[in-house]
């Protein structure tokens, strides 16, 4: 009887079996499968390096061919440092020359139906040596003066910047270089990465600040040999002497026509006047056809100390937080009430993040509009919360293999409604020639996992036809070059990535959890550095929450509070730019605006 059974339920099981089958042909049958349009964007792209932009027509369309034919949709073009031995070929960046094979370049690209972008600068950050000192970045040093009941100040109120000088590669001495900096005729070889001179800085403010007693500006009393002329009244008086430095951080790996200052990021008048040249430079030529400006990572404090000051930061503190942080200054470098410095450090640190957002990205996409272009942004290891500055770029674009760094990026697109989310990929995985395909897909297959949909490779160096292998190399390059022995092959990567990104780039994300991203206790935290830089530091904000989620396969985007105040809520959905979602998880933590 037992057999019977076990027959009769196996017979049963067949059955069911083919009517399923019977309906999935049905369906199958019904069903019209839709692949999505492959365009440019659903390719994948390239940073093109035009080492010392020595460049000419013919090269550029063999080498824009050799891309095409392996599968890319398009190209950033990056002037970087020159090839040895072909100076005389280097043409100085933003010049007549260069424009015009930039313009030929464009035309090309319309052509071969080759997406082009451009970084804005030659190296990174951005800065040139158009940049003058006013518009360089800066940073803060101060002093304090300890004065009782009917004393005056016997010493002059000043400080001298100690000289500074870091290159690449070589030693140089600060006698070698002259102020300004665009006035050394050698900066190819000088190769500069950071460079202070010897001298007197300004003074921002001289506050004095009494035991029972609110805070006096005795600014105005200093006179211009730096005396200050004044008698302390009663009790015991600190006077705190706000200085501005001079950063001294110089364009990484510039090439011809790009080296000099770095730009203060949070001026609105430095960043204008930095790009004012590419819009003076470009008159008469046809630059049509650009897709995107793109911005390399925040590397300004890649250096010894931070640019974490600006001419106008008085100004812009009072305006963004509501009080004068010259009644504080002893909270902001941390001689205050423990509660008092947090405050105050998180308000300064706020302060910086609005600043890099409001008088940077948004002023350099603004800008872009003019050329009915978008911009590209890395906006990792900016001292902000950088959420809010991906979701001011139109193409938020990450690095790294990290995958809670990865999604930083992503959240930021997927919250915002941004169709592409981009990322530097297989960034120097291994020296030249010995990174093989397997390892350049298992690090696309990070990115694509993690919500990015526009892949760019890192990278391809323009190289003329006639070079002698392997061409010409970028130093921290996979080489994705018709020199590397697998470029065949890479044609099979390109169209897989290609599929991926052709449904990713016309799907939307499906994510239940918004993370909040505390980044209030971060800003809040007392530390030797003014600053706090973004990109990793999610790793000690909601790390243990984060690999939770991730295990279990919950998924998820971050949300910062900025965005948080832009959700709305609909048949018990929250919804961010027509993306759902179910829920916002806080994780543990100590500080939350309200």
């Amino acid at each position: 009887m037992k057999l019977k059974s076990q027959i009769l339920n196996l017979f049963l099981s067949f059955i069911l079996l083919l009517v399923l089958l019977s309906c999935s042909v049905e369906n199958q049958n019904n069903f019209k499968a839709e692949w999505p349009k492959i365009s440019n964007e659903t390719k994948p792209w390239t940073r093109w390096w035009w080492h010392g932009s020595a460049v000419n027509k013919n090269d550029l369309t063999v080498n824009m061919e050799e891309l095409k034919n392996a599968g890319f949709g398009g190209v950033e073009v990056t002037p970087i440092y020159g090839v040895k031995g072909y100076e005389d070929k280097d043409l100085s960046f933003l010049s007549t020359e260069w424009m015009e094979e930039f313009s030929y370049t464009l035309q090309e690209g319309k052509r071969l139906d080759l997406g082009i972008d451009l970084a804005n600068a030659s190296g990174w950050p951005f800065g040139g040596p158009w940049v003058t000192a006013d518009n360089a970045c800066k940073n803060v040093q101060y002093k304090v003066y300890d004065l009782k009941e009917g004393e005056r100040l016997n010493e002059k109120v000043e400080y001298v910047q100690e000289p500074l000088v870091r290159a690449v590669g070589h030693k140089v001495d600060i006698s070698e270089i002259k102020f300004p900096i665009s006035s050394n005729k050698n900066l190819q070889e000088l190769a500069l990465d950071q460079v202070r001179f010897k001298k007197k800085i300004p003074l921002q403010a001289l506050i004095a600040y009494g035991e029972n007693s609110g805070a006096i500006d005795l600014s105005n009393l200093v006179d211009e040999e730096g005396m200050l002329n004044w008698t302390a009244p009663k009790g015991d008086w600190k006077l705190y002497a706000i200085f501005q430095g001079w950063h001294g951080k110089m364009v990484e790996r510039a090439g011809k026509g790009g080296e000099g200052n770095v730009i203060d990021h949070f001026s609105e008048e430095a960043t204008k006047n930095f790009l004012n040249v590419f819009d003076k430079n470009s008159k008469g030529f046809n630059i049509t056809g650009i897709r995107s400006f793109f911005n390399d990572s925040y590397e300004v404090d890649d250096a010894q100390g931070e640019g974490d000051w600006t001419p106008k930061m008085f100004e812009e503190f009072e305006k963004l937080r509501g009080y004068n942080l010259k009644d504080h200054l002893p909270a902001l470098f941390g001689k205050d009430a423990e509660e008092i410095n947090k405050k105050v450090i998180s308000d300064y640190r706020e302060t910086i993040s609005d600043l890099l957002l409001q008088r940077f990205t948004k002023v350099w996409g603004d800008w872009a509009k003019n050329y009915n272009a978008e911009i590209r942004n890395q906006a990792h290891g900016s001292p902000a919360n950088i959420l809010d500055l991906y979701a001011a770029s139109d193409i938020p674009e990450t690095e790294g293999t990290s995958s809670m760094r990865i999604k930083l990026a992503s959240s930021a697109g997927h919250v915002s409604g941004k169709p592409l989310i981009a990322c530097e990929a297989a960034t120097w995985l291994d020296e030249h020639f010995l990174s093989d395909l397997s390892a350049v897909k298992m690090n696309l297959d990070r990115y694509l996992a993690n919500g990015v949909n526009h892949i760019v490779y890192h990278g391809t160096p323009y190289s003329p036809k006639n070079e002698q292998w392997p061409g010409w190399m970028f130093y921290a390059s996979v080489h994705f070059a018709p020199t590397n022995t697998w470029w065949e092959d890479l044609k099979t990567i390109n169209s897989y990535v290609t599929n991926c990104q052709s449904f990713m780039q016309n799907s939307k994300p499906a994510n239940d959890i918004l993370l909040y991203y505390p980044i209030y206790d971060s800003w809040s935290e007392q530390s030797k550095s003014m600053l706090q830089h973004f990109g990793t530091a999610n790793d000690k904000l909601t790390k243990e929450l984060s690999e939770f989620l991730l295990t279990n396969g919950y998924m998820f985007d971050y949300i910062s509070d900025k965005q948080i105040q832009q959700l709305s809520f609909e048949d018990d959905k929250i919804l961010s730019n027509k993306v759902e979602y179910k829920t916002i998880l806080i994780p543990k933590c100590n500080y939350i605006p309200l």
